[in-house]
């Protein structure tokens, strides 16, 4: 999702939580790996692996110029045949230790011993964060943690969106209410020229 785009999507969710926390999760990833110079593992369900998410974060490390950014994606199922950066399996995370970050990502309860490993992990010294979708366990064992509910009105792959182009953000100096609107005009402007039709020809 490009940055026009995201935009669009903070404007559309202007009044909600939801930017300001993306914002709020984004910057505690990036304070929990940047110091360390890396190690962050993402990790899906057995049924959702957050393939996206990984996808946007390589981007946002390479345009922010944090490389500490892009992660090792985890998966619950590897094949002998899988290229080198998707043949990463469930037994990383038991050597992950202080200095790494353990981003988990679990629309619903995680199985097949996935939190006994987080459990693993946290206790060795590794920061736990959480994009869920309201499990009490898994809550539980983040030092961080985004909810995204199913009632809610956005779903876990637009707060992936605002999250992954939040940590990729480089920390700009506040606007003044004045000068905020003024910024949000001209953006708005911006991106009805760009998403707007081009003109018929006759």
């Amino acid at each position: 999702m490009d940055a026009v785009r995201v935009a669009l999507l903070r404007e559309v969710l202007a009044g909600t939580e939801w930017p300001a926390a993306a914002r709020r999760f984004a910057g505690v990833l990036r304070s929990s790996v940047v110091p360390h110079g890396g190690g962050l593992l993402l990790v899906g369900t057995a049924e959702y692996e957050p393939w996206h998410l990984a996808a946007h974060l390589v981007d946002e490390a390479a345009w922010s110029g944090q490389p500490e950014l892009a992660p090792t994606l985890v998966r619950h199922r590897v094949r002998a045949s899988d290229p080198a950066h998707l043949a990463v399996g469930l037994g990383r995370l038991e050597a992950a230790g202080r200095g790494s970050t353990l981003l988990v990502v679990a629309p619903e309860r995680p199985g097949g011993g996935l939190l006994e490993r987080v459990h693993g992990a946290r206790r060795a010294g590794a920061t736990v964060l959480a994009l869920d979708g309201g499990d009490r366990e898994m809550r539980g064992l983040a030092h961080e943690a985004l909810t995204v509910a199913e009632a809610e009105e956005v779903d876990l792959d637009t707060v992936q969106h605002l999250v992954s182009a939040a940590a990729g953000e480089n920390t700009l100096p506040s606007l003044s209410p004045r000068e905020g609107r003024r910024f949000r005009d001209r953006l708005s402007r911006l991106a009805d020229h760009l998403t707007s039709p081009p003109p018929t020809r006759w």
